[in-house]
């Protein structure tokens, strides 16, 4: 999956890394990149003019493995930002350069980015911001596909809003799609004409406006009445404003039926600060701990750590877990040997995105914990460079038996597993090998001296998983017993296994 060619480069930290080349720098990129995040080593405006140039650069080389990446970006790997420019970039590129690629249609790129309803607005917004006003044919088209079939009446209360730079109606102008629906000649004509009437055929809408037009004082009676509600559209986050008051346990109550799990998810502090029911409590967890909710859901083991964290309430400790534990399906239980290295240095203690409250360490812990947790025998080590409480700059982590990830990922945040300091990841790999039959390192990459490689003997599988998608790496990759992952799923835990059984292992998508 991974290729790197040139060795003896220097990296922030001062080791020699190994450059990658460009497809495998931007798969690493891409899936670790929250477009507009500033990194430890890279301000966002830099990291995100180098994921715009390799998305063209790579686009203009193998355009057939670009689009099908990008499809698999917003899909499989659930990278919602990053697909939406990508897709940009890559269509910029080639209608600039004139390319013509049989099998390859802008258009079709365009619309296998946009899998959410407000989505087409925010490529457009990305298209004019950095391109002008002038919509390509295949952009308006591509855009349009979306349209047919992401807008519904729900779809349109839930995401078109005054807020929004394009709404709904400015999309549709702007791209015209072919098919002809009644809902789209509603929403087009209704921010001009506020007494429009609804057409018979969308009942949602009606439904919404009979509530809107009951008095404030009598809404609140049909709170016993969460149907009507989810007939109207009313979300979540509606809900309150309809209401116009505090959202209590009865409001909450009456629309947890109708939300999804990611909002399920967000909300657990509110519910019990609301006073929200034992018995209503139960039926979320009962949802939480759902396999094939958490498997819809496609949400990362980290939103339910971080969920727990926020969660005062001790009700939904085993539904999160179990949640958790679902949301890892894909790790693997390795037989033999294995050694975990997880990077805590300085560089790590950076936050996921800009609306996260968990930071790169905490993932790496996660995904290390479980994946030690199943393997038939694993040695699982905390690793960054010697500081005065760690004279030695790493901290064995001990697994306890049954002890259930969350426990163990707390454990490790109480226990001062999070040392903080620079990344000798040479002097980790050389202390804590001792013959095992692979080693696989949670890291940035950004290793202070040495080099990792040369560390192992070459016939010990080294798999390095990197969380943040910096240009150089530790290790080359695409080599025998070498192997880069990066992002923040468990599938690429799935490949170790077959790589080891000597199947080829290439690009997930």
């Amino acid at each position: 999956m991974s290729r790197f060619n040139t060795s003896g480069v220097r990296a922030h930290e001062g080791s020699s890394l190994y450059a990658r080349d460009a497809r495998t720098e931007l798969f690493l990129l891409a899936v670790s990149n929250m477009v507009g995040q500033y990194t430890f080593y890279e301000s966002a405006d830099e990291r995100d003019s180098r994921y715009a140039e390799l998305v063209r650069t790579v686009g203009l080389i193998d355009p057939q493995w670009t689009a099908r990446f990008l499809a698999w970006l917003r899909s499989a790997a659930n990278m919602r930002t990053a697909a939406i420019v990508g897709a940009a970039e890559f269509v910029k590129a080639r209608l600039d350069s004139g390319a013509v690629t049989e099998g390859v249609s802008n258009r079709a790129v365009i619309a296998s980015v946009l899998q959410r309803a407000d989505e087409p607005g925010e490529l457009l917004a990305y298209w004019v911001s950095r391109f002008g006003r002038s919509l390509p044919m295949p952009v308006k088209r591509g855009i349009g596909d979306a349209m047919l079939r992401l807008v519904t009446e729900r779809s349109y209360l839930k995401w078109d809003s005054p807020e929004r730079g394009y709404r709904f109606a400015d999309v549709l102008n702007l791209t015209h799609p072919r098919a002809q629906r009644e809902l789209f000649g509603y929403i087009v004509k209704a921010p001009h004409q506020p007494d429009l009437p609804i057409p018979a055929s969308l009942p949602v809408l009606a439904k919404r406006a009979e509530l809107m037009a009951l008095p404030v004082a009598e809404r609140a009676a049909l709170l016993e009445d969460p149907e009507a509600l989810r007939a109207a559209g009313i979300t979540w986050e509606a809900l309150s404003g309809w209401l116009q008051a505090p959202m209590d346990a009865r409001a909450w109550e009456a629309v947890i039926p109708s939300m999804g799990l990611m909002a399920l998810t967000r909300n657990l502090r509110n519910f019990d600060a609301a006073g929200v029911s034992d018995e209503v409590a139960e039926r979320v967890a009962a949802r939480l701990a759902d396999p094939d909710e958490v498997a819809r859901s496609r949400m990362l083991p980290m939103r339910f750590l971080s969920a727990h964290r926020a969660a005062p309430s001790l009700r939904w400790a085993w539904a999160l877990e179990k949640a958790l534990q679902h949301s890892l399906a894909g790790v693997p239980a390795l037989p033999g040997r294995t050694l975990v290295l997880v990077d805590t240095s300085g560089s790590m203690n950076v936050r996921l995105s800009q609306h996260s409250d968990l930071l790169r360490w905490d993932a790496a812990a996660v995904f290390g914990i479980a994946l030690a947790s199943r393997c038939a025998d694993a040695d699982i080590v905390s690793f960054s460079a010697p500081l005065s409480r760690y004279p030695q700059g790493w901290l064995p982590f001990r697994l306890s038996s049954g002890e259930s990830v969350l426990r163990a990922v707390e454990r490790w945040m109480t226990g001062g597993y999070f040392i903080g300091g620079g990344t000798n990841t040479e002097d980790a790999v050389r202390a804590h090998f001792a013959g095992h039959d692979r080693v696989v390192i949670l890291t940035d990459e950004q290793a202070t001296s040495g080099d990792v490689e040369r560390a192992l003997p070459a016939s010990t599988p080294l798999y390095t998983w990197n969380l943040a998608g910096h240009r150089l790496g530790h290790a080359r990759g695409g080599v025998p017993n070498r192997h880069v992952f990066g992002g923040l799923s468990d599938q690429c835990f799935a490949m170790i296994p077959l790589l080891e059984r000597g199947e080829r292992a290439e690009w997930p998508f």
